[in-house]
């Protein structure tokens, strides 16, 4: 930085390390210490207490260009993903990682590649060409990936996916744990006849029917065949399969509680559930799945459901690339499983005697 920069502070300018060491009274050196990580062994704390007393009181904060040239860093991490805009949950992941980052001193460049290879493949690329310091590449539904040309030649990690060749770290939610939670909350209000609505062959689907009727088998609890309903995901697949289940079904031989794929599925077996007079938590119980954001707490009655973690996803994938960042260690290729918390409201009730 040129002399003339240095001065600009004592003239009204942007405060400058050269302003911060004349305020506390010490060299020049000792700010740079501080503010460059290599304080301790060289400076008392009473220095370093002194110095940023005076940074703090005169607004003064390090520039990050200059900062990065002499790391070799440019405190900017890349996140990749598949569907910011159409994702009801892109926020919160965003949202951990950018904090998490910003904790560190470091901000997140964000891209969205819609879903296209050739796209995810160019962002990598013009990533690298800014000299990221990582990379996190998330998708917005749990899946195998391929994983975009390019990500092996800086620190990278996986959220909410698993690469197809398990070159890399990947932070994911607890599915299997996820569905034996979904399975206990109904079984802990007494139901044993029990059914599940919604899915398909994805990872998420499966690992949820594993830990579902892990939980039941526990319990000595079988379902039957015809009791798993693979409609989809949406409204539309929730109803579907709910009336299948209830509609002109004797009570006494229908599923007392139905845990849903997700929190839509479980809107459209509500709304089943009202249109054939079924009360719900009173004689039949549902447990969702994702705590989707202005959903979930709105439906009628109030949806029990397990939450993903996507806040919690983009919070440990930033973590653990600014720790490869920090130490320059490549993390192991490991897969980090995430809990899926209950988020209890209303639609879970006892189990009614028949």
């Amino acid at each position: 930085m040129g002399a003339g920069a240095e001065r600009s502070g004592a003239g009204g300018g942007r405060p400058t390390s050269r302003d911060v060491a004349r305020l506390a009274g010490v060299s020049h050196t000792a700010v740079s210490f501080v503010f460059n990580g290599r304080a301790e062994g060289n400076l008392s704390p009473a220095t370093q207490e002194r110095i940023r007393q005076a940074a703090a009181q005169l607004g003064y904060r390090p520039d990050p260009v200059a900062r990065g040239l002499r790391r070799r860093r440019t405190a900017v991490i890349g996140l990749v993903t598949d569907e910011i805009a159409s994702s009801p949950f892109a926020g919160r992941l965003l949202r951990g990682a950018m904090e998490t980052a910003w904790a560190s001193e470091h901000l997140v460049l964000t891209v969205d590649s819609g879903g296209d290879p050739a796209k995810e493949d160019a962002a990598v690329a013009e990533l690298l060409d800014r000299r990221v310091d990582g990379i996190i590449y998330a998708a917005m539904s749990l899946r195998r990936v391929r994983v975009p040309e390019g990500l092996h030649r800086t620190h990278s990690v996986l959220a909410n996916c698993v690469p197809d060749d398990d070159s890399l770290p990947a932070v994911i939610p607890a599915e299997r744990a996820g569905g034996r939670t979904a399975a206990r909350l109904l079984l802990e209000a007494g139901h044993h006849k029990v059914a599940l609505v919604g899915g398909q062959d994805d990872i998420a689907s499966v690992e949820r029917l594993r830990g579902f009727r892990d939980a039941l088998r526990a319990e000595g609890v079988t379902v039957p065949k015809e009791w798993v309903v693979r409609t989809g995901g949406e409204i539309s697949g929730g109803h579907e399969g709910a009336m299948r289940l209830l509609d002109g079904a004797d009570p006494h031989h229908r599923p007392t509680g139905i845990f849903c794929y997700n929190d839509r599925v479980a809107a459209g077996v509500l709304h089943a559930a009202a249109r054939l007079g079924i009360a719900v938590p009173g004689a039949l119980s549902v447990v969702g799945y994702d705590d989707q954001e202005h959903m979930a707490a709105f439906l009628t009655p109030a949806l029990t459901t397990v939450a993903l973690p996507h806040r919690a996803m983009g919070e440990a994938a930033a973590r653990l690339l600014l720790d490869a960042i920090d130490t320059g260690r490549t993390p192991p290729a490991t897969v980090r499983r995430l809990a899926c918390p209950v988020v209890s409201r209303a639609s879970v009730g006892p189990a009614p005697t028949r």
